[in-house]
């Protein structure tokens, strides 16, 4: 499960590292899918390689629109690379909102009582 706790409206990077131990290279097409899968974004694209023998990370992106917690799942589905394919993945992604900031603060006058 990756978590991400923050303010209302507040956009979170979380990173999910991913580590290839095999001699071939791995293609993986990243997946949101759920019922808050709109919330989160994968900002540098769904394709994912990883060469041999190495590690890469992926970013997720999520922005809070509700106070309510948001829920997906990112699903990495290995694509076959010369006769090599890897195991897929998925991972579970909550949110929490912890504070809420004010937009703006507005101030104003007005009487409290008129005949």
């Amino acid at each position: 499960t990756i978590e991400f706790t923050g303010a209302l409206h507040a956009t979170i990077v979380k990173q999910v590292r991913l580590k290839n131990p095999s001699v071939k290279t791995l293609v993986y097409t990243a997946t949101l899918v759920g019922r808050d899968a709109d919330d989160f974004s994968l900002p540098k694209g769904n394709t994912v390689t990883i060469p041999p023998m190495r590690q890469t990370s992926i970013n997720v992106e999520f922005t809070s629109r509700f106070l309510r917690p948001a829920e997906a799942v990112l699903l990495l589905i290995s694509k076959s690379v010369g006769g090599i394919e890897g195991v897929t993945l998925a991972f579970s992604l909550k949110s929490e909102v912890k504070h809420i900031e004010p937009a703006d603060i507005l101030k104003c006058e007005s009487p409290c009582y008129e005949l």
